[in-house]
């Protein structure tokens, strides 16, 4: 069986097609994760992640932020940020509005590693979406923003049934 077969298989209901966009989710996440943490020696795909969100914002955020930002645990954040302190990439501060919450704060290695390394990096994610017209480009970021309001439709059903 390959990829062909699959979609041959699950392109004929909108049932079999929400069933395939899942499990499509979860493989090329998988594969995604993958690729990267094979070649990109310095940081996992997730702590990449992790110091690109913290880089982008223009305030400290803390652990719970930012696992509500990636979709993790305040837990996953804290081991991703205490690899990377180690690595000398970020350091953990008290949060200046909390006294309770800790931040996360890039270091000048952040700058540096996007200045130098990344760049190769985004070489690749062009060659990951050269597959792709402009216009389809649009419609999957549009389509793929769309799904966290059913992630977070989901969210709310079950906090709902939790109740």
């Amino acid at each position: 069986m390959n990829l062909d077969d699959l979609t041959k298989r699950f392109s004929s209901s909108t049932e079999n097609q929400r069933k395939a966009i899942f499990s499509t989710l979860f493989i090329a996440g998988n594969k995604l994760q993958t690729l990267f943490d094979n070649h990109i020696p310095e940081v996992s795909l997730k702590q990449f992640m992790l110091l690109s969100i913290i880089r982008q914002s223009k305030e400290q955020l803390t652990f719970t932020q930012l696992g509500n930002l990636l979709g993790c645990s305040r837990q996953n954040i804290k081991k991703l940020a205490d690899v990377l302190m180690k690595k000398g990439f970020i350091t953990i501060q008290q949060s200046p509005h909390d006294t309770r919450a800790m931040c996360i704060c890039p270091t000048e290695k952040v700058n540096d590693f996007y200045t130098n390394d990344f760049s190769e990096y985004q070489e690749e994610l062009k060659y990951l979406f050269e597959v792709y017209t402009d216009k389809e480009i649009e419609t999957l970021f549009t389509l793929l923003s769309r799904l966290y309001a059913g992630i977070e439709n989901l969210e709310k059903r079950i906090a709902d049934e939790k109740r």
